[in-house]
């Protein structure tokens, strides 16, 4: 389920009785309406009104005299009414849809999308032609959504940019940005062409590390649950066997039967301490705080770290490549990259330390990058390279170009890695059963006691 942006729209009343009205962003209408009182503080007004946008399903007769129905996003019923008035059918009825439940498209749409768009935009055709075909092409009904919404927006005269930030909580920031930027670039083909191989690339390695890692998860969880059961049935059973006789438990095994009297008395406890936290770290990491500390040290962890890191200077890279052109503007295009590059902590360190470097301090841009703790030595060398010579763009784009190709290069090592270290683990799993089962087959009672069930 998407945690996209809603869209609100706010009415208000300027103190020479203008009427004022426009739209917010915002994920929640708490949200929705801090932002308005701080335009209203800004700009002078008073608000009056707040709708979110939702969605509307409609039956109405067509002038041939069939029933049609379908969907509709509108800020109040009326509107959509009204919209449909205006296209000459006759309205039979119009309510909300209940549960609007916002989805994010499968992957899988959304990269054929961006690729077909790029393909259609190579043979010159308008984008507005191009969102039109292909809207009766996709089969997810949230993307058919998203694309219904770009096609309203710009020819409503929205700007091409602000359309598509809109949907970036379905698309995806970068994929947003990306395709955004296009119509504004003189070039759509290319960065849709682009947008699609980066695309591609990161489902490839989404899918390479799913299918490397299915076999050893499934023997992974198989395994665990073969020690609860041997550890939390199979032992008790066994040496409940030996009870009144005089029996020494090997090391293991009495460590084990330890452990199965305490699930036996503890496992509610034990699985809401160890539930509790999981689920709880699961929410926090859905917060905004809980994203930047999860994207902080997930470019940190062992084998699959650098990689991650990796993709994010190259999507930093290419967004800065592409919008950069030398002028004072480029503070909004590091903002704009930093948000667009997918991790919450490089963009809080290029926000609140490189930006604030370069407008307070003078500083110049490779000393305010550094500064920000965020880039690896060579992609520094690499811009302050391109800044001594004047060629930052081109620097910027053959580092994107190269952590592309370091990337695709890098990644059957780290999906190799994940699974040499899960067979590890595997393995000493394995090999304690064994040991376990081993020292139970020796376990004998005592010579006297046997001694005595002899006499």
């Amino acid at each position: 389920m998407a945690s996209a942006n809603k869209e609100f729209q706010f009415r208000g009343m300027t103190p020479t009785g203008q009427s004022v009205k426009g739209t917010v962003m915002a994920s929640s209408k708490r949200k929705a309406r801090q932002k308005v009182d701080q335009l209203s503080t800004e700009h002078g007004f008073q608000a009056s009104e707040l709708k979110k946008r939702r969605t509307y399903r409609y039956r109405v007769r067509d002038p041939n005299g069939d029933e049609v129905t379908g969907e509709q996003k509108a800020f109040s019923d009326e509107e959509v009414r009204q919209a449909l008035e205006d296209m000459g059918l006759n309205v039979i009825k119009v309510r909300q849809k209940w549960f609007d439940v916002q989805w994010s498209p499968p992957q899988s749409e959304l990269v054929l999308f961006v690729r077909l768009a790029a393909n259609l935009l190579r043979e010159n055709l308008p984008f507005d032609e191009v969102l039109e075909l292909l809207v009766g092409d996709v089969s997810s009904r949230s993307l058919k959504q998203v694309i219904r919404d770009l096609i309203s927006d710009l020819k409503s005269g929205m700007d091409a940019e602000k359309a598509f930030n809109k949907q970036r909580g379905k698309l995806g920031t970068f994929t947003a940005y990306m395709l955004g930027i296009a119509s504004k670039s003189g070039n759509m083909a290319e960065i849709f062409e682009s947008t699609a191989r980066f695309l591609e690339r990161r489902n490839e390695f989404r899918r390479n590390v799913r299918n490397a890692m299915i076999i050893p998860s499934i023997t992974l969880v198989a395994l665990l649950g073969a020690l609860v059961w041997y550890v939390w049935y199979i032992i008790p059973a066994t040496v409940g066997l030996f009870d009144g006789m005089d029996v020494d438990l090997p090391p293991l095994t009495a460590q084990a039967l330890a452990f199965s009297e305490f699930l036996d008395h503890n496992w509610v406890g034990l699985l809401v301490v160890t539930a509790t936290p999981l689920v709880g770290l699961f929410a926090w990491t859905r917060t905004t705080h809980g994203q930047f500390y999860l994207h902080k040290y997930m470019i940190r962890l062992p084998v699959l770290g650098p990689l991650l890191h990796k993709l994010n200077v190259e999507i930093f890279c290419r967004v800065f490549a592409i919008l950069y052109s030398g002028s004072g503007e480029n503070l909004r295009v590091l903002r704009i990259a930093a948000e667009a590059c997918g991790n919450r902590f490089m963009e809080y360190r290029i926000r609140n330390v490189a930006i604030p470097m370069m407008t307070a301090q003078g500083a110049s841009l490779v000393q305010a990058l550094d500064a920000s703790g965020v880039f690896p030595s060579m992609a520094l060398t690499r811009f302050r390279t391109g800044a001594e010579t004047g060629s930052v763009e081109d620097s910027a784009r053959q580092l994107a170009n190269y952590y592309e190709q370091e990337t695709e290069l890098s990644l059957d090592a780290t999906v190799q890695s994940i699974q040499t270290g899960v067979s590890i683990i595997i393995t000493l799993g394995i090999l304690y059963l064994t040991l376990l089962s081993t020292e139970m087959a020796f376990i004998q009672p005592s010579n006297m006691m046997t001694g005595g069930m002899g006499g």
